[in-house]
């Protein structure tokens, strides 16, 4: 098994014994094992002083519990959860305990807190996995399909009580929507579809830029998804602003604004109704709706077609002669000679490329996306540790 799955104490060993063996440096050891300098002399120093035994996993209560709640403190805690008309939190908690208790000094907010939490008062949230950042600059277009731009209008519920999520595409230097399509869900086969429709009747672009949401991007390696992947192989540039940061996108949320503003309240009852009012607004949109960045022309008229046409089959993902290929595994474990690379479930069955940038150092690549790094010297038991890569 890869050694991330490996138990804590059996880490700590092969880390010792990799040292022991006279590692090239301190440093890379320590980088192999994606642990800091200061993590790496700890186990050590631990070791010398007390073997084996003393890489242990430690309770990391404190040793000292000579800072004791008073229970009048935490009965007030407790208390002030439950007035207002909002639940307070900590901070505010400890605020009103200052108040109350003028000449005592008030618990931390890590105390209140926990306080709270053992008595039931605090919901846990869910920690919420972040996809991974795009290392690019976002390039600009000047050009009709240069770059479409997409992404999912909030969704609304219609007077059918069904939810509409709107699918908008744009071509970023015309402005012209390419399509405004309401979908029942975001997911993956019926998004494809309507960018299949967009492709076929307008041609491919050179880049899509999108926000990084489902299913434009994943929690997967370099946060692809299958979608993005179609793309790739398509020779299509995923692109995707950075999180929070919608002004990246900035006319695609400006077309979203008037897009909402002409949304029939309340929503029409007629699931049908809604695709009807959507096909309205492209065709004002495009046809009618003079825009002033466009020298007061309409968006249809400053576009024209691709030139690169959608191939009737989805082509094979192709590398320079330079760089191996390599089949992702239904695992995603790349085996390479007797070596094995965990790429990803999200690229099982894909073409990956291997690049040698230096003696022992390579780049595992897809299309034009670096998925990450690694060095045969710090393979462990067959299992490379694959980084992410300086771009």
């Amino acid at each position: 098994m890869p050694w991330q799955e490996l138990k804590p104490m059996d880490m700590k060993l092969l880390f010792i014994a990799d040292y022991l063996k006279g590692a090239p440096s301190f440093s890379a050891l320590c980088q192999a094992y994606e642990i800091s300098r200061k993590t790496g002399y700890k186990w050590l120093d631990r070791y010398e002083h007390e073997g084996p035994a003393g890489l242990e996993e430690r309770s990391r209560r404190r040793l000292s519990q000579d800072r004791i709640v008073p229970q009048a403190i935490r009965d007030a805690v407790i208390e002030l959860r439950g007035i207002g008309e909002t639940t307070p939190g900590p901070k505010k908690i400890q605020a009103d305990l200052i108040k109350r208790f003028p000449d005592q000094e008030p618990p931390s907010k890590t105390t209140i807190y926990n306080i709270l939490k053992k008595a039931n008062l605090v919901k846990p949230r869910r920690l919420r996995q972040r996809v991974a950042v795009y290392p690019r600059p976002l390039q600009k277009a000047d050009e009709p399909n240069q770059l479409f731009t997409a992404d999912f209008k909030g969704q609304y519920l219609t007077g059918a009580g069904v939810w509409c999520y709107p699918l908008t595409i744009m071509d970023h230097a015309s402005r012209c929507l390419l399509a405004c399509h309401g979908m029942r869900n975001t997911n993956f086969k019926e998004t494809q579809a309507i960018f299949t429709q967009v492709f076929r009747e307008y041609g491919l672009p050179e880049r899509i830029r999108t926000d990084n949401g489902a299913p434009f991007a994943s929690k997967g390696r370099a946060g692809l998804s299958r979608l993005s992947i179609w793309w790739l192989r398509l020779g299509i540039i995923p692109e995707r602003i950075a999180p929070g940061r919608p002004e990246q996108n900035g006319r695609h949320e400006r077309m979203h604004r008037t897009l909402k503003s002409t949304l029939p309240s309340p929503p029409a009852v007629a699931w049908k109704a809604q695709q009807q009012h959507l096909d309205r607004f492209r065709q004002f949109y495009n046809h009618e709706r003079v825009h002033e960045a466009l020298q007061q022309r309409t968006p249809a008229s400053c576009y024209t077609r691709s030139p690169r046409v959608f191939p009737s089959k989805l082509p094979e993902m192709v590398y320079p002669s330079h760089i191996e290929n390599a089949l992702v595994g239904c695992s995603g474990v790349v085996r390479r000679r007797n070596m094995r690379i965990y790429v990803g479930h999200v690229l099982q069955h894909q073409t990956i490329g291997l690049e040698e940038i230096c003696d022992g150092v390579w780049d595992v690549i897809f299309g034009s996306i670096i998925l990450g790094r690694f060095d045969i010297r710090n393979a462990q038991d067959g299992y490379v540790t694959l980084n992410v890569s300086p771009m």
